[in-house]
């Protein structure tokens, strides 16, 4: 299993190229189910979440073709994926497949509304708590799917198609506004969505949607309207920029010190996050080329914060702020509200040299003058990303084991920090 192997104490310099979003890659190849038309996706991260999708969709019949990039493109973008559900063979998802990615439960929209019928397993345990999918499920019956659990399975059904109908959220749920999008679109009549997600991924989604065909309004909003469709047709996307990529990068500099170009990341995406790190101390400039994040050695202040759904600070960004706060001059307190268990890599932290302390869902982080390295284990994507943020400022070596955690959401993150300056190696095996 491979590992990495991180030595400390270098500050980041140069340019670091920001990937297309998984959390918008993964939801566009789903949709690709709602048309018999090829849909063309630009800008799509290499990750191992990307291809565990690919396996599911090639499960249900879908010809999905990947290539690098086109010719006259910079060097890092990201590559196209070619995805054609002219014919879905299946409309089974098996728990084997929809266990490793909990994202690719959402097929059961697409399907139900394409073919009238899906089963899909429940996806199981998560690291970072229940997650349950009942308000997607919720979503699905609104629209007139008819929704039975058997065997570990939901089965939907809509023999004679979807109909529109109002979705009222009791709290706000991306997965539960990407699977009531993605069922709405091909349903027959009106559907009104009340507390919808308005992340940008979101946004991004129904964007696409539109250029296939779709009548969609108020999306990166709060209320989303969807007037149904009988058919969508073939179009050509481009990935928004990672804003949570962009953002972990921005604390990794925060951290180490230096000065550090994130190409082609858009502040309007994470504008909460580039404020709590412009009160830490560091700089944040907006740029035509990106966003550039500077520190100049001077100490990191602490901060007091609450993750909430966008445009709040994002629960994904909470680990990495936790990892900076670790060096911070006095103590910051991070309060996380949108899931349970996310606190796992306190621990590994406190391995490095950390002191932080926990009361329910908050932390209390008190700042110290130095951390050493240390084996640590990654216990979730984003916990695992925070262990590297705090090797890379530690004294001495530190390996971080179990990075398929990484391999999951970050894109070639060894050759983009080693570029700028950092001394750090995968070790294979």
């Amino acid at each position: 299993m491979d590992r990495i192997r991180i030595t400390g104490g270098k500050p980041l310099h140069g340019k670091i190229p920001i990937s297309g979003a998984k959390n918008a890659a993964l939801p566009l190849m789903i949709a690709s189910l709602l048309t018999e038309d090829t849909l063309v996706l630009d800008n799509v991260p290499h990750l191992a979440d990307v291809v565990q999708l690919q396996r599911i969709l090639n499960n249900h019949g879908v010809d999905v073709t990947l290539s690098g990039k086109r010719s006259g493109e910079a060097e890092h973008a990201g590559q196209t994926v070619k995805i054609s559900a002219e014919t879905i063979v299946d409309t089974v998802a098996p728990y084997d497949l929809v266990s490793k990615m909990r994202a690719s439960f959402w097929v059961v929209a697409p399907l139900v509304a394409r073919m009238g019928q899906a089963r899909v397993s429940l996806p199981g345990g998560c690291a970072i708590g229940t997650r349950p999918v009942d308000l997607l499920i919720m979503a699905l019956e609104r629209l007139g799917a008819n929704i039975e659990i058997e065997a570990g399975d939901v089965i939907a059904t809509a023999p004679k198609g979807l109909r529109g109908g109002d979705i009222v959220f009791p709290k706000v749920t991306v997965g539960g506004t990407h699977v009531a999008i993605m069922a709405a679109v091909l349903a027959n009549g009106t559907t009104v969505i009340e507390n919808a997600a308005q992340e940008p991924e979101v946004k991004d989604v129904a964007d696409c949607l539109v250029k296939m065909g779709a009548k969609i309004s108020g999306a990166g909003t709060s209320r989303i309207v969807i007037e149904g469709v009988s058919k969508l047709g073939p179009t050509r996307h481009s990935v928004l920029p990672d804003r949570i990529e962009t953002g972990t990068y921005a604390f990794a500099v925060a951290m180490t010190g230096g000065d550090v170009l994130l190409e082609g990341a858009r502040p309007e995406l994470l504008q909460s996050a580039l404020d709590l790190l412009a009160e830490t101390g560091a700089t944040v400039t907006a740029t035509n080329e990106g966003i550039r994040v500077a520190r100049n050695g001077a100490g990191l202040r602490p901060v007091t914060v609450t993750t909430e759904p966008f445009p709040g600070f994002p629960t994904d960004l909470q680990a990495q702020l936790m990892a900076l706060m670790t060096r911070a001059k006095g103590t910051s307190r991070i309060t996380e509200t949108i899931f349970e268990n996310r606190f796992m890599h306190v621990q590994e932290l406190a391995r490095l040299g950390a002191r932080i302390t926990l009361d329910g869902q908050t932390a209390m982080i008190e700042g110290v003058d130095r951390l050493k390295g240390a084996p640590v284990m990654a216990t979730d994507l984003r916990a695992s990303v925070s262990l590297v943020i705090a090797a890379l400022a530690a004294e001495g070596e530190t390996v971080v084991n179990r990075v398929y955690h990484l391999d999951r959401g970050f894109e070639r993150l060894e050759e983009k920090l080693g570029a700028c300056g950092a001394m750090v190696e995968r070790i294979s095996g």
